[in-house]
Order: structure tokens, then C-alpha cells, then sequence
């Protein structure tokens, strides 16, 4: 009952009833990602007679976060590549580090040695900064 609820009243967490009718009736499903999110667009690829363009959209695993959305599945949503990540094969190079959300605003967020919210202390001055003056 209450991911029924969920899906009448609330548009942040997964998909809405009208965004899962819209998809079941035009949707065509694409691929899904690393973190579950679903991708879709017209079926058949056809254009969108508003838009000029084929309608793109992904159906979020949880939460709708905008970050958690990997950069090639990123650049098909919004029409910077045509191919979608599914349909090609990218093995990433030794020096790329796998995708994460912004943790921004979270428990998970970066804390650097010396911020008030990471519990240590701040390391003290060197005597090196020289503060500027207007005028001088």
C-alpha cells in the first residue's frame, strides 16, 4: 500500500502513476545504469513534433537525484551523444574512478582536515599569508 501512495503523492522517490503510465503507453526501455536507474525514450525513436527531438527521460532507482546519473548516460539524455551507453561498449581507462552521486549536504559529503564539521583541528598558521590592504 504505501509504495502505491508513494507513487500518487510524491514525485521524488521513483516514478509517479502519470510518469508510469506516460512510459508504459510511449515508453521504450533503453537500459538501466549501475545504481538501478531506468532509461527510456519513444518508442521507435520517433520525434517528438514540439521538440523537433526524440524524448529521452530515466525513471529513478529511490530518491530522484540528478547526480546520480553517470556521465555517458548523462550525455544521451540531453542529446550530446545519439548512441546510449547500452548500446555501445566503453571499457573505462585504468585512471577513471567509478561514478558517485554529490554527497553534498550529507553524512557522505568531503570534509577536509581542518573543517569545522569533520571533528579535527585546524593546523595552525605558517605565517606566509600577508593580508592585502586596499590602497597599497
Amino acid at each position: 500500500m504505501k509504495p502505491l501512495l508513494l507513487q500518487i503523492f510524491t514525485w521524488w522517490n521513483g516514478q509517479t502513476i502519470g510518469t508510469r503510465f506516460h512510459t508504459w503507453r510511449f515508453g521504450e526501455r533503453v537500459g538501466a545504469d549501475e545504481f538501478g536507474n531506468v532509461y527510456y525514450r519513444t518508442k521507435g525513436g520517433v520525434k517528438d513534433k514540439a521538440l523537433g527531438i526524440q524524448r529521452r527521460w530515466v525513471v529513478y532507482n529511490g530518491e530522484a537525484e540528478a547526480s546520480k546519473i553517470p556521465p555517458g548516460w548523462n550525455g544521451w539524455l540531453h542529446h550530446t551523444v545519439d548512441v546510449a551507453p547500452s548500446e555501445e561498449r566503453y571499457e573505462p581507462r585504468e585512471w577513471q574512478e567509478p561514478h558517485q552521486q554529490n554527497w553534498t549536504g550529507t553524512a557522505l559529503a568531503y570534509r577536509p582536515q581542518g573543517s569545522t564539521l569533520a571533528g579535527g583541528h585546524r593546523p595552525p598558521a605558517t605565517g606566509d599569508y600577508e593580508a592585502w590592504t586596499p590602497g597599497r
